[in-house]
């Protein structure tokens, strides 16, 4: 039986677009909602150097790779790039006087370190984890729109273009995978990434809830009511990790590859409003 793949169809194009971000400066820029804007600004505190581990994980295994495979490897590569430049010049303009912003990145940049050292392997099968992330929270700001009806305009397009990106390229790193293990068991490849992903979710949930606890605590929640408000916007209203629990279970179903979920028409529409957004440059 032949693997699955990407589709052929998929392009992986990286597209420079720079954002005006100012309104972080401000502080609560997802309308004014102090929970909201501190759970999206610890994901965006941990884009960077975790975006980088994803370059370098799929970066290692370039000699092994070709074709398209390796075609959609560079434009991974560039896409990622962009993402940590423009979450970098976000976060740089959330006040670090008031939030432990320094703090944050530190514990961040430690455990990225920690993955590294871990060796190639283990770098991409935590890539293959946390990219599914990516993509089910993608597809739930897809599904979900509103979440973002009162943020910032320039700040929610900046959030749109990543999840149009992590859409369109969520499957490289997994294709990746599957191609430098082909000589693998079925059995052991399956058994590497559902242990990997429990792993990932117990850690990538308590880190991200721990860091946003951390940011509202400097709003002037107590650490108790902060922790609370934090896992009610997660799991229960708006509920951003638990909406996608359907795509991530597909995570645990033996033969899954990231394209078994099919894209919503919104990507298109996206796909073409960023497109058109860097024609100008590419002039």
């Amino acid at each position: 039986m032949t693997a699955k793949t990407t589709p052929s169809d998929v392009d992986v194009l990286p597209r420079d677009i720079r954002f005006d971000v100012e309104a972080a400066r401000k502080g609560h820029w997802l309308g004014g909602a102090p929970v909201g804007t501190a759970v999206f600004n610890a994901l965006s505190l941990t884009f960077p150097d975790g975006e980088r581990l994803f370059m370098d994980a799929v970066r290692n295994y370039r000699p092994q790779l070709k074709g398209k495979l390796l075609e959609d490897v560079r434009g991974f590569i560039a896409q990622e790039a962009i993402h940590s430049r423009e979450h970098h010049g976000l976060n740089q303009l959330i006040d670090r006087d008031r939030y432990p912003v320094a703090e944050i990145e530190a514990e961040v940049r430690q455990r990225t370190t920690a993955a590294r050292e871990r060796g190639p392997m283990a770098m991409l099968i935590s890539t293959i984890a946390l990219e599914h992330f990516t993509a089910m929270m993608a597809d739930m700001h897809m599904a979900h729109q509103d979440l973002f009806d009162k943020a910032d305009p320039e700040i929610e397009r900046m959030w749109r273009w990543h999840a149009m990106e992590e859409t369109e390229h969520k499957a490289v790193a997994y294709d990746v995978f599957m191609e430098v293990t082909k000589d693998w068991s079925p059995f052991l490849r399956y058994r590497r990434r559902v242990i990997s992903m429990a792993i990932v979710t117990f850690m990538f949930s308590r880190n991200i809830t721990q860091f946003a606890a951390r940011l509202l605590e400097a709003d002037g929640y107590s650490p108790k009511a902060a922790l609370k408000a934090v896992k009610t916007y997660v799991w229960g209203n708006p509920g951003i990790f638990r909406r996608g629990w359907k795509t991530y279970l597909a995570w645990y179903r033996p033969g899954f590859h990231p394209w078994d979920h099919k894209t919503r028409p919104e990507l298109a529409v996206w796909k073409a409003e960023f497109d058109a957004a860097v024609t100008p440059a590419a002039a």
